[in-house]
């Protein structure tokens, strides 16, 4: 399929974005095959499904063809022998760079889709429910008095996170950005941390209060804090959203990062959570789905400069 797709009349950036995709998929096939199928054969009941889902992975770049194809109204075919024959030297030192691009990206996809970041969040999936509240409760009372104390600081505080967790860094494969996780804080010494995550194998996944050494899991790991100008009223109002979230129950939205929908109000990911917060209390500063919402927009996107940065932190 990627020679294929080499020798294709796509335009350049498809041709790149298939490519990568291709590989990324590939990957995906060997490491589910050697950690999820082949261990389980004669062992457990789960092996036939398992065995089932990988062959649905090999068919899936078939379906990547026949969608881009569809997409772009062209047919996808191979070129004849004079077209494939009758190449540029400009042609040929274009091919030269995009490969070398392609093999850069290929050799981080390799890093961050490793067997261990693969195998670790596999075994996390049982943790979590697409369907059902299962984290109750977890913010104490000590956060809710440092979150009441913070009021008076007319700041809410966004803090951007390149943490280095095997989610993230499988997370970052698809997105192609360094921070791929996002948190609030009442607070600029971030005493106030809160987000939806995998509760750091301490609590169950959903909404839970943070610390920052929590971010350190890599050592090029990274935060950024922005400040947003507010209100005491509109942070109190988001105070208690978060209050009503703790008592009614809360899950981390897995499903959503592929599927972009959630069962219940508060299963969320971290950047759905950042914006809705932000939405319910008229604090929004660009207009996206909730849903649909990386934790890198609220930076890029952030046209009318609303967001002040305040200061990194490098581990």
């Amino acid at each position: 399929m990627i020679f294929k797709t080499l020798m294709s009349t796509f335009k350049k950036r498809i041709k790149v974005s298939m490519i990568i995709f291709y590989g990324f998929i590939l990957a995906i096939q060997v490491v589910y095959a050697s950690v999820a199928v082949f261990p389980l054969h004669n062992v457990n009941l789960m092996y036939y499904p398992a065995k089932m889902f990988a062959v649905i992975l090999l068919s899936l770049p078939f379906f990547v063809e026949r969608f881009v194809t569809n997409s772009d109204h062209q047919e996808f075919r191979l070129p004849t022998a004079g077209e494939a024959a009758t190449i540029s030297f400009e042609e040929l030192r274009d091919n030269s760079s995009e490969i070398k691009s392609m093999m850069q990206v290929m050799a981080r996809v390799k890093e961050n889709v490793s067997v261990d970041n693969i195998k670790t969040v596999l075994e996390d999936i049982p943790r979590h429910s697409a369907i059902r509240y299962i984290n109750h409760g977890s913010l104490t009372e000590d956060y809710f008095k440092k979150a009441e104390a913070s009021l008076v600081d007319e700041h809410l505080y966004l803090v951007v996170s390149n943490t280095g967790s095997p989610a993230s860094e499988i997370i970052s494969t698809f997105t192609q950005k360094q921070y791929n996780h996002i948190s609030l804080s009442f607070d600029r010494d971030l005493d106030t941390i809160i987000s939806y995550n995998g509760g750091n194998n301490v609590y169950p996944p959903g909404m839970n209060a943070e610390v920052v050494e929590y971010f350190h899991q890599k050592e090029d790991a990274s935060v950024l804090v922005y400040s947003l100008p507010v209100t005491v009223k509109q942070k109190q109002f988001i105070l208690d959203e978060i209050i009503e979230i703790n008592q009614e129950g809360s899950a981390y939205n897995m499903v959503g990062l592929v599927a972009k929908h959630s069962y219940k109000p508060n299963i969320m990911f971290c950047s759905q959570f950042v914006y809705k917060m932000l939405e319910m209390a008229d604090l929004t500063f660009f207009d996206k789905k909730p849903g649909e919402v990386r934790p890198t927009d609220f930076i890029e996107l952030d046209y009318y400069k609303k967001l002040k940065f305040e200061y990194e932190i490098r581990f």
